[in-house]
């Protein structure tokens, strides 16, 4: 339900358990919820990224924040943003229709068209479910999917799939923290589906039967909607790069492949990314992944470089061929 403002269920619970039972410890919450201890650590890292929690410098919680205060503030910050977004989305679409009324004639016809907010989208998603007639490739992004979102995607996958369309999706590493994804991939794999994870994925898309794809109008804002495209030349591309996605990914429930340095892909990825002058924060978003979190693997990684900075880490890992 809080999906919205960037809490998945299972953040949610723990965030419920904390106010209704603020004695409980990382131990008594897990028990409480019928979790582990790693994945409640793993929601108060994001619970305090949200300052729905307050933590000190050590990392021990202090208090919990009251969602009077806490979750509404969340809700402005998103409603602000969508306002911004809204606006930049209505002074493009003039910009566009400007230059359209000048140049229209001599423009080529567009195959596709554009499907305004996400039911408009489930609308056309289910439609495709139906008539696919071979295969469905797709990009999954971001954290732990809701459990409606997972609910919906399982059934029009298990309608696609006893109809002999084979199913390929991508999803990134950071889903496999999570217990409903990894539940709903097994799922899809015991009715013949089959599934991958990369560090980062490019955006989410749906191809279908090579002849349509749906891709979203924002990769920033899914919310917004997608573009329906038809052209082969365009849906070429895009099958070309699901299918170099798709080769370098692990399948869900292979063990993480480590490199001849020790590195998982995603440690990799996130050495590379810093690299490129990327935040911890935009490179927790890339990574699908909290803050502190990354934090936490940067600090591993500093420790395994034998550095006292990430200054030194940098050059360390750039010395011994790590990036």
């Amino acid at each position: 339900m809080l999906d919205a403002i960037g809490l998945s269920a299972q953040h949610e619970a723990v965030y419920r358990a904390m106010l209704q039972r603020p004695c409980l410890n990382v131990a008594g919450i897990a028990e409480h919820l019928g979790i582990t201890e790693h994945e409640v650590r793993a929601a108060l890292d994001v619970l305090a990224d949200l300052a729905l929690i307050r933590m000190d410098p050590t990392g021990a919680l202090t208090r919990v924040v009251r969602p009077q205060a806490g979750l509404t503030a969340l809700l402005t910050k998103v409603e602000a943003e969508a306002a911004v977004r809204r606006r930049q989305i209505e002074a493009t679409r003039s910009a566009i229709a400007s230059i359209v009324a000048a140049h229209g004639d001599q423009d080529p016809i567009i195959e596709g068209r554009r499907l305004a907010g996400l039911e408009t989208v489930r609308d056309r998603l289910t439609e495709l479910a139906y008539s696919a007639n071979t295969e469905c490739l797709s990009f999954t992004t971001g954290g732990g999917q809701s459990p409606d979102t997972i609910e919906a995607e399982g059934h029009l996958n298990e309608v696609a799939l006893k109809r002999g369309v084979q199913i390929r999706n991508v999803y990134q590493d950071s889903f496999r923290n999570d217990p409903a994804t990894v539940a709903h991939a097994r799922r899809m794999a015991r009715l013949g589906g089959r599934s991958r994870t990369t560090p980062t994925v490019p955006m989410r898309m749906v191809i279908v039967d090579r002849e349509v794809a749906l891709i979203p109008i924002d990769p920033a804002d899914t919310r917004l909607g997608a573009l329906e495209v038809q052209s082969a030349g365009v849906l070429a591309g895009l099958v070309a790069l699901f299918e170099q996605v798709w080769n370098i990914g692990t399948a869900f429930g292979d063990q993480m492949p480590v490199d001849e340095h020790g590195l998982t892909p995603q440690e990799r990825e996130l050495l590379q990314l810093l690299a490129a002058g990327h935040t911890d924060e935009s490179a927790a978003r890339k990574l699908a992944m909290s803050v502190r979190s990354v934090q936490r693997m940067m600090t591993s990684l500093t420790e395994r470089l034998g550095a006292a900075s990430r200054f030194q880490a940098g050059v360390n890992a750039n010395r011994c061929g790590w990036v």
